[in-house]
């Protein structure tokens, strides 16, 4: 009976074991096909939508709208991060929730706005796709995001900071017009996880493609 009893604590454990082993190579999987987006994909994310004029069946163009929208992202195209009011940020994301856009995990080392190395193919990816023809004469947003740990002025800064070293690197390597690019940071203020303030989702850059194409009527 003891060496049954062996036998069988064996036999468990060794199952235990495998079962946690799998376990842990799909979550490692399943965060490594998340995390890392394709330049396609991004490319695709970011396409503007064709609206139309007229009668047609697809989103109407309204041009006052339209007009607006074009005049306040010729307004703060080349202007500095921190230059932004307050008033600026909140149309930024108002603007910015009827456009193209794509969520992107980009880590940076811990109290630094240096860009971690593992989110590095996540940058490359979104270098190439902006550098793409069908994206030519858009504006895009560049927008930093902090979990809740810390102070809101803190975060604020520090959200700036990490909009900014995307935009640099994307000028430097890709050699991205800098006034294509509006960074602007939004702290803790706007968290995509609000149940989990201190979660790693809240921790991201979100880029928005503010260009609007319109066709003409049919």
């Amino acid at each position: 009976m003891p060496k049954m009893s062996r036998r069988g604590n064996f036999a468990t454990i060794l199952s235990i074991a495998t079962v946690a082993v799998a376990l842990s190579v799909s979550a490692r999987t399943a965060v490594a096909g998340d995390n890392n987006p394709t330049a396609d994909q991004i490319l695709k994310a970011l396409a503007p939508k064709p609206l139309t004029r007229g009668l047609s069946a697809g989103p109407q163009v309204d041009p006052a709208k339209v007009a607006a929208e074009s005049a306040f992202v010729k307004k703060i195209r080349n202007r500095a991060t921190r230059s932004l009011s307050r008033n600026e940020r909140e149309e930024i994301a108002t603007m910015a929730q009827d456009k193209p856009n794509i969520d992107l995990e980009i880590n940076f080392d811990y109290d630094s706005a240096d860009i971690n190395a593992r989110s590095m193919p996540s940058v490359q990816a979104l270098g190439k796709a902006l550098t793409n023809p069908d994206l030519k004469g858009s504006t895009f947003v560049v927008a930093g995001y902090t979990d809740a740990a810390g102070s809101e002025a803190y975060n604020q800064e520090l959200s700036e900071r990490r909009a900014d070293s995307i935009k640099h690197y994307l000028v430097d390597k890709f050699g991205i017009a800098s006034g294509d690019l509006v960074t602007v940071g939004y702290g803790k203020t706007r968290l995509k996880d609000p149940d989990q303030p201190m979660a790693e989702a809240n921790r991201r850059v979100k880029v928005v493609n503010m260009e609007t194409k319109q066709t003409a009527p049919q």
